[in-house]
């Protein structure tokens, strides 16, 4: 990175979660967590990212949105950053998270039917259909 004055030329914290659609906090917090690296300081303590940073942030948030968990996207950039090409092992993390997918639909998709289950159940004579957004509790069982 260039130096003007003796201070680093690049982007401050801000100006990078800004391009890169993020909070300053995601920054720090992925700086925090050796996500991004940390990137060089002035003299007065400003952290100065070049635009590598931008795209690795795009690339973390893209895994996010896959549902990869950081200590997966942390080995999908390691490999990354050592040059070889990671779709062999990026293959494996996808996969893995696919099957993770597959057994949360089959959940829920018993949650649905028991919810269905339930539903088919009511009204019921013994608890006739409120008007929607009133609900009145049962009257009590005559003796």
């Amino acid at each position: 990175m260039s130096t003007v004055g003796g201070e680093h030329a690049g982007m401050t914290v801000a100006v990078l979660a800004r391009r890169a659609g993020v909070s300053t906090d995601s920054v720090r917090y992925y700086e925090r967590v050796g996500l991004l690296p940390e990137p060089p300081r002035t003299r007065s303590g400003y952290r100065h990212y070049d635009d590598d940073a931008i795209d690795r942030i795009r690339f973390i948030q893209g895994a996010q949105r896959l549902g990869l968990r950081l200590r997966e996207i942390s080995d999908l950039l390691s490999i990354r950053d050592t040059g070889r090409c990671p779709c062999g092992d990026a293959a494996v993390l996808l996969r893995d998270r696919m099957g993770e997918v597959d057994q949360e639909i089959d959940r829920l998709m018993k949650l649905r039917g028991q919810l269905a289950e339930m539903v088919e159940q009511l009204p019921s004579t013994d608890c006739p259909n409120p008007e929607p957004g009133v609900w009145r509790p049962p009257a009590p069982a005559r003796g």
